[in-house]
């Protein structure tokens, strides 16, 4: 069976849960090739052999951590160049989608990027994707080159399917473009406690309904009842009410959670964009012709300040 690479998301070792789904999809069109880099790299190799890695490059160098992105292209460069893969598949962060899309130009292949589910096909992996902010499935394959795909976090199950896990050194010529952009200084981003908002599995955001920044205590509230991560829509966030890191939609992050609530949000088509394809969709809000209403799964019209409290306390009863 091909090989098919699987470009690694960890954090000293810690392999991220949107890698973990990376392997499950692959394995539905070859044999999983883990592709692990910069510190804590062979740190992976246990848990990437537990999801099914038959085998896992590895390679740490300054580079990866004082310079932007070129490192790591020139690494998965090397490891495509050693495996000849069926496919690279990535992860659709930020970094995750330059990565490959420069990997592409590279290699001159077709990229497809934030897929939700991956199948094998007669003339290659088939990918399918959520497009015009989700008014439309399709499904799509590479016809130049070996594909490279990048996949939403929330896409696949994350299974478990021993393998190997051979650990091997990937040996790693950094291009004269690699240090072209340096990491001068890092801060550390304060820690909520709540799960990283494109991996959660359940998502409460807040919109202008919320009407002021003080407020947004009551949708954290009743994010932390569930064990949820927080976001926002664009018009609380351009208010200055929550930050931008946590805006959901067209412009800012694009989440694929088990359970989605939205609290006081009208619906806007660029919203809509960011969380659409979410599996079950729940609104609280006060309009009842809010376009927001037309896409849940259950609605709620109320007043925001009464139901979110509510439901809060009716959440931590019920888990005693």
């Amino acid at each position: 069976m091909a090989e098919v690479l699987v470009y690694v998301d960890h954090v000293d070792g810690a392999v991220r849960k949107p890698t973990l789904e990376l392997l499950t999809l692959a394995r539905r069109v070859g044999e999983p090739v883990a592709v692990a880099l910069g510190p804590g790299a062979e740190a992976t190799a246990a848990t990437l052999a537990e999801h099914g890695a038959t085998r896992v490059l590895t390679a740490d160098a300054a580079e990866f951590a004082d310079y932007l992105v070129v490192p790591k292209v020139d690494a998965l460069q090397a490891a495509y160049e050693a495996v000849s893969p069926a496919a690279v598949l990535v992860p659709s962060s930020a970094e995750g989608k330059e990565v490959a899309a420069r990997l592409a130009v590279r290699i001159g292949s077709g990229i497809i990027t934030d897929a939700i589910d991956l199948e094998a096909g007669d003339e290659g992996p088939v990918a399918t994707q959520s497009v015009f902010a989700a008014a439309f499935t399709t499904k799509s394959r590479v016809s130049k080159g070996t594909p490279v795909i990048t996949v939403k976090p929330n896409s696949a199950p994350v299974e478990a399917a021993p393998a190997a896990g051979a650990v091997e050194a990937l040996a790693v010529s950094f291009s004269e473009k690699a240090t072209g952009t340096k990491v001068v200084s890092r801060t550390p981003r304060e820690s909520t406690g709540r799960p990283e908002l494109t991996e959660a599995a359940i998502v409460v955001s807040g919109g202008r309904g919320v009407n002021g920044a003080e407020n947004f205590a009551l949708i954290e509230g009743l994010a932390d009842s569930l064990g949820a991560a927080v976001g926002a829509s664009r018009a609380a966030v351009d208010a200055g009410w929550y930050p931008h890191t946590s805006q959901v939609g067209q412009t800012g992050k694009s989440v694929s959670p088990q359970l989605y609530v939205a609290t006081g949000i009208s619906g806007a088509i660029q919203h809509r964009a960011g969380m659409q394809t979410s599996k079950t969709i729940v609104a609280i809000n006060k309009d009842p012709e809010a376009p927001i209403f037309d896409l849940v799964d259950y609605g709620v019209v109320g007043d925001l300040f009464e139901v979110v409290p509510q439901l809060t306390e009716e959440i931590k009863s019920r888990k005693g």
